[in-house]
């Protein structure tokens, strides 16, 4: 793909008004050196056709969507500061009367770059600036956490859900109207909204859920074979869903079955809304909940600079902290001291980034005895290869392995627990105390050790790994706390531009230079 060729409409900005951009800005940086930070060839997977070319060079919108991401700004508040702010003319390159472009255009070009094979590019560019620096050389530090990032849509209730998802089979499926015409009676399904019933009648709200879930599931049942598209596909799947994860079998009063009722309790993994089905309910600790997804980052807790991000649905063991850090730290060229709080010290995680020959300040997740104030796991004399255990009392048992595996293996105390002076400190179980030691057991109990009696390692743990909430602030700072896109691609994207940007902004206030074509901080900040 060639340069643009196009002219900008009146005097050129950059040029004519140098004098009145803020210097040492993004908006000076990029209106000085934007063709180098994001040359034309950078886009061209993705306008492959040989016929035309872009309306807008992806150069001046890859540098829009960076200033926006930045600031926190909708596409139509962007595309207003591009035609009335010259510091935003300047820095993407028009002129002094361009009326700028369709706000439109910038979701056009955002969803062809989350869909590319390089969705990350804007944030790898900047990352391969980082490197040409120098600014991490010697900084073998890595602070990792994450954050709730609430979601751009309103959390729905069973109700209102099952409702969506028939209107979404009815709309997308061939030949899904007539069926919901003839099998679908609890609810007018032209109608958005909910059924006017006496909500605050318990016993009308259940009767309604009953017959919304029965509908749901005769709709699914009726509807015809037929190879469907992704859209008809994906609002089946949706449909399915919903219809399963709030509910559960209910009987008549008189002992029939065939109801269905609310169920006690959130399903694991629970969809909230049918509008963004990839948004879930997140517990970042045990007493607060929200609804969206959950980014993930890596940072060099000196520079601040973000090393790696990552969005993820905020449910689900594979989207756990401990999981994705594996990945925050992937394309780390050398051995680093990895800082993170308990959520990232699963014993497979340990052992997965010790065999990699990083350095872990991970703390330790605490012991739950199962008396209070009684012994813990540590109180155990634990001998994992000559699988033994013994007590506090005294008694040594062997380490069972039914599987053979060394998955899980437990240590059964029973009849040695019927009368000793130290049962009331140990367990209320009546068969006795039963230990479960987990794979990485040794990498566990040597963490906790380390945690509790290394001066040293606490040292570094309360000065290294504070910073990287600082960077959780910078992150989240102008409303970005609330995402203003639906499902894990496009926020991943936003993520990652935006991470982009705040780096960028910190190495320009490092005193980020171009000399001789490379990359380089000013002699006073390198």
């Amino acid at each position: 793909m060639g340069e643009w060729v196009g002219e900008t409409v009146g005097p050129d900005v950059w040029e004519t008004c140098r004098e009145l951009i803020p210097a040492g800005s993004v908006f000076a940086f990029l209106a000085e050196h934007r063709g180098a930070l994001f040359p034309a060839q950078m886009f061209a997977d993705m306008y492959p056709s040989a016929n035309g070319r872009p309306s807008m060079p992806p150069q001046i919108l890859a540098a829009a969507i960076t200033l926006q991401a930045l600031h926190g700004l909708s596409d139509f508040e962007t595309v207003q500061e591009l035609r009335c702010d010259l510091r935003w003319k300047a820095a993407c390159g028009l002129g002094l009367h361009d009326m700028a472009f369709d706000p439109s255009l910038l979701a056009y070009f955002r969803r062809r770059l989350s869909r590319s094979a390089r969705p990350n590019r804007v944030f790898e560019t900047v990352r391969e600036v980082v490197k040409a620096t120098g600014v991490l050389k010697g900084k073998h530090r890595r602070a990792m956490d994450s954050t709730v990032l609430d979601d751009a849509v309103a959390t729905q209730d069973t109700v209102t859900q099952i409702i969506a998802a028939v209107r979404a089979v009815i709309r997308e499926v061939p030949d899904a109207a007539e069926v919901a015409a003839a099998q679908c009676t609890a609810h007018d399904y032209n109608d958005p909204g909910k059924p006017r019933i006496a909500w605050n009648d318990e016993q009308a709200r259940a009767q309604l859920v009953d017959a919304l879930v029965s509908d749901a599931l005769r709709l699914l049942g009726h509807l015809p074979e037929q190879e469907l598209g992704e859209k008809a596909a994906n609002a089946v799947g949706i449909l399915a869903l919903v219809a399963g994860q709030d509910v559960e079998p209910a009987e008549d009063s008189d002992g029939r079955d065939g109801r269905w009722r609310i169920t006690r309790g959130t399903a694991p993994g629970r969809m909230v809304s049918t509008v963004d089905p990839e948004a879930r309910h997140v517990h970042k600790t045990r007493t607060h909940r929200q609804d969206g997804y959950k980014a993930h980052l890596a940072t060099e807790p000196e520079t601040g600079l973000y090393t790696a991000v990552a969005l993820r649905p905020g449910a689900g063991a594979e989207h756990h902290e401990a999981t994705v850090g594996l990945d925050l730290l992937a394309d780390e060229d050398i051995p680093v001291d990895a800082f993170g709080d308990t959520a990232y010290s699963t014993g497979e995680v340990r052992h997965t980034l010790q065999q990699a020959g990083h350095r872990l300040f991970f703390k330790p997740a605490p012991l739950r005895p199962a008396v209070p104030g009684g012994f813990t796991l540590d109180d155990f004399a634990i001998d994992t290869t000559t699988a033994t255990v013994t007590c506090p009392a005294g008694h040594t048992v062997p380490l069972s392995d039914p599987g053979g595996q060394h998955l899980q293996r437990k240590a059964v105390f029973g009849d040695l627990c019927t009368g000793c002076r130290l049962r009331e400190q140990c367990t209320k179980a009546k068969a006795g105390r039963i230990l479960t030691i987990r794979p990485h057991h040794d990498l566990l109990a040597s963490a906790r050790r380390q945690t509790a009696q290394d001066t040293g390692w606490q040292a570094d743990y309360r000065r290294w790994r504070p910073p990287v909430e600082r960077a959780v602030a910078w992150l989240v700072h102008h409303g970005n706390r609330r995402l203003r896109y639906r499902g894990t691609l496009k926020n991943n994207t936003w993520l990652h531009t935006r991470a982009a940007a705040l780096n960028l902004r910190r190495l320009i206030n490092l005193g980020l230079t171009r000399t001789n074509g490379a990359w380089a901080l000013s002699p006073a900040h390198a």
